[in-house]
Parts: C-alpha cells; sequence; structure tokens
C-alpha cells in the first residue's frame, strides 16, 4: 500500500470520526434542551396552585377591607391594604413566569431561551423579597387604640421588638435575596425546591450547550 493511500485512508477515518463527534455535541446539546424544558415545565403546576390560592386570598382580603371599612381598626386597615398589594404584585410576577415557561422553545437560537432564563431567573427573586416585605404587618394587624391605650410597658416593649425585628428581617432579606449569594446556606434554605432549583438548573444545562456549540 502506497503512502498516498494510507494518508487518504486516514484523512476518511478522520473525517468520520469528526462527524460522529459533531453528530454527538448535536445529539447532547438536543437531549440538554429537552431536559430544560421538562425541568421549566415541572415548574408549572406549584405557580398554578400559589395563582389560584394567592387570588382566592386577595379576594377574601379585599372583601373584609371593603366591608369592616368602618369597624375594624386603622392598624388592621394599613396592615391589610400592604399585605394584600405585595400579594397582587406577587400574583402578576407568578403570571408572568407562567408566560415565560410557555413561550419557552427549544429550537429557538440559544441566546433568547438564556435570556427568557435569566428574566425567569430574576422576576423569582423579586417576587421572594416582595412576599418577604410582608413580614412586618403580620406584628401589626390585630393591633387597635384599646390595646395600645390600656397595655403595660411589657406589652409594648414586647410589641416594639417582634415588630423591629420583623421589619429588620424584611428589609436584610428585601437587599440581599440576589443571585450572587445563590450559595449561601440561608439562601439555599429558602430557595430549595420547585421555585429555584429548577431554573439554576436550567441556566447551567443552556451553559453546557452553548461549551458545546463553542466547540464544533
Amino acid at each position: 500500500m502506497e503512502n498516498t493511500d494510507i494518508i487518504n485512508i486516514w484523512k476518511s477515518y478522520d473525517k468520520k470520526l469528526e462527524e460522529n463527534l459533531v453528530l454527538n455535541r448535536k445529539n447532547a446539546a438536543d437531549i440538554t434542551k429537552l431536559k430544560v424544558q421538562s425541568l421549566l415545565q415541572s415548574m408549572k403546576p406549584l405557580k398554578i396552585f400559589t395563582i389560584f390560592i394567592g387570588i382566592l386570598w386577595i379576594g377574601y382580603i379585599d372583601t373584609l377591607i371593603v366591608s369592616s371599612f368602618h369597624i375594624v381598626s386603622s392598624y388592621f386597615l394599613i396592615s391589610a391594604i400592604i399585605q394584600v398589594v405585595l400579594t397582587k404584585l406577587a400574583i402578576g410576577i407568578y403570571l408572568y413566569q407562567l408566560i415565560l415557561i410557555h413561550t419557552v422553545d427549544i429550537s429557538e437560537p440559544i441566546l433568547n431561551t438564556q435570556e427568557k432564563l435569566s428574566r425567569l431567573k430574576s422576576s423569582t427573586l423579586w417576587v421572594t423579597r416582595l412576599l418577604f416585605l410582608q413580614l412586618p404587618v403580620w406584628t401589626t394587624f390585630y393591633l387597635n387604640d384599646s390595646m395600645l391605650a390600656n397595655g403595660n410597658i411589657w406589652l409594648y416593649m414586647l410589641q416594639f421588638l417582634v415588630t423591629v425585628s420583623f421589619s429588620y428581617i424584611a428589609i436584610w432579606l428585601f437587599f440581599n435575596i440576589r443571585y450572587e449569594n445563590r450559595d449561601k446556606r440561608w439562601f439555599r434554605l429558602i430557595f430549595e425546591g420547585k421555585e429555584w432549583t429548577p431554573v439554576l438548573k436550567s441556566i447551567e444545562l443552556y451553559e453546557e450547550i452553548e461549551e458545546f456549540k463553542q466547540s464544533e
């Protein structure tokens, strides 16, 4: 066998090997995209359930506010209004997330999907911040003028400490719930589960796809 024949055979083998590598990368990318779609779909039931419960809750609170506006204390009204407004904002974000999940198309360009995943990540952080801002009002809705007028120093001190503590926690979480803190223990305790884990895994998987594309 001449050298030219050996070289041609080697080139043919090298070409087939390269084609197989490209095909394997494509198959790996397609499988990864299907995994991402499955992860995102797994988030929908919990979000739909949360929206349903949230709508029932704000319907109840709105009715309560309107029907008892001239009866209940101003502390209750202010607390309830703050709570229901924040809940309505949260429901709006959940609806927005459902639309995002529905519009994710694994056949579209990688950058488009990554941008949607980024918005899903950002909105998940925001909805959690808003929900934690409700903490202080759960310590004030039961207050009334009679309770404050007839209370003692210990009651005032306890109420002050509880409200300030909840306010501090709410504000601290609002400013510290950021993607950069995702590896911290307190962050993982809050976000473990269907609300957050699928988003992170989807982002990681799409980063793998991008690496496949770059290596082609």
